[in-house]
């Protein structure tokens, strides 16, 4: 299965561990005047699409449980097609796109603030129109990611939404007891953590191999792991072909659990802890005792037991792990496109800047 050339998917995969650290290093500072923008704001609305809309799912998981913000999911069209007159005064909108190009993300974020909000940009691109509609701008630092699917663009997202949390919930005098400065501190464990799960690269590799043929998968996360499960389901959607479906785990069991079954198999993600854990791995067996075949990404010995076989996760407290959670996923996905004879650096009917509405 292997190449003499890598996709391009596969070396931006790899270059994810400095890219964090770059993006790290550029938005720390700016703790100061995101603790300002929680000052002034109750709630967080987040703006994206696509794989931004599930970093936004982590920032809306880290922003209610760690930083003690009610934070939600926007939608776009009640600004660009509804025109919707909102009273967001007191709202934090946090608009996110890896270009910050997407004419529907930056509108919506200009309709917000119009509207009373307080606003900060995420995106890679420096100058960009998002980064003007935005009080604070967050340019992260992955650099220039040339295949279609988002990898490292997606992972220095995770590490914005990190620090604008955690910011916000210092500036509020909100977050879980600790030090001043703990939960900003622990994010300088992420990047080693991301570079060690590069070495899954074989064993994904080997899963790969095992799941060709499924035309039809199920990816299910809970809690911080779910923003997870919802890429690596678009990534198997973008670069494989395949109808993956990502739903948390009280979606999956309130009915669409019935879609599994000897073709179609079941891909669950879980962190190394957390009060998470042990639904997952009770949902594993009660899946496997279906006869089904499941496969996970990183738990601990019970989930991996409760698995047909698993793809190892990182030791990350929970609301950091989606960070190397992913990782497993991405090469997994990238070697599966391969496997099936796609290129995944070109997923069919995709560009890198997608303009939803005219």
């Amino acid at each position: 299965m292997g190449d003499a050339v890598p996709s391009r998917m596969r070396v931006e995969i790899a270059e994810q561990p400095e890219a964090l650290r770059r993006t790290l290093d550029a938005l720390l500072p700016q703790v100061g005047a995101l603790e300002a923008l929680g000052r002034e704001t109750r709630q967080v609305l987040f703006i994206a699409r696509g794989s931004s809309d599930n970093a936004a799912v982590y920032g809306q998981y880290l922003c209610s449980v760690r930083a003690g913000r009610l934070a939600s999911l926007a939608s776009p069209s009640l600004a660009t097609v509804y025109r919707a007159d909102l009273d967001l005064r007191g709202v934090l909108a946090v608009a996110v796109s890896q270009s910050g190009a997407t004419g529907e993300i930056v509108t919506t974020l200009e309709w917000a603030r119009r509207r009373g909000a307080r606003t900060v940009a995420v995106t890679n691109v420096a100058g960009s129109p998002l980064t003007e509609a935005a009080d604070v701008a967050l340019v992260t630092q992955a650099g220039s990611e040339l295949a279609v699917p988002a990898t490292k663009t997606y992972t220095t997202q995770l590490a914005a939404l990190a620090v604008l949390a955690l910011s916000v919930g210092r500036g509020a005098g909100a977050g879980t007891p600790g030090p001043p400065d703990a939960g900003l501190a622990a994010l300088e464990e992420v990047p080693d953590a991301v570079e060690a799960m590069l070495e899954v690269a074989p064993a994904a590799e080997a899963l790969a191999g095992r799941l060709t043929y499924a035309d039809t998968l199920v990816v299910s996360g809970r809690g911080f792991a779910y923003s997870t499960a919802l890429e690596l389901s678009l990534k198997l959607k973008e670069t494989c072909y395949v109808t993956a479906v990502g739903l948390s785990y009280a979606d999956l069991v309130h009915g669409p659990i019935a879609i599994l079954d000897g073709g179609t198999p079941a891909l669950l993600v879980a962190a190394a802890e957390g009060p998470m854990l042990s639904e997952m791995t009770g949902l594993a067996r009660r899946i496997a005792a279906t006869g089904v075949h499941v496969y996970g990404i990183g738990g601990d010995h019970d989930f991996a037991a409760a698995c047909r076989s698993t793809l190892p996760g990182p030791s990350l407290p929970e609301h950091l792990a989606p960070f190397a959670l992913v990782i497993p996923g991405q090469l997994l996905a990238e070697a599966l496109a391969r496997a099936k004879g796609l290129d995944p650096d070109v997923p069919r009917g995709l560009d890198k800047v997608t303009q939803t509405d005219p």
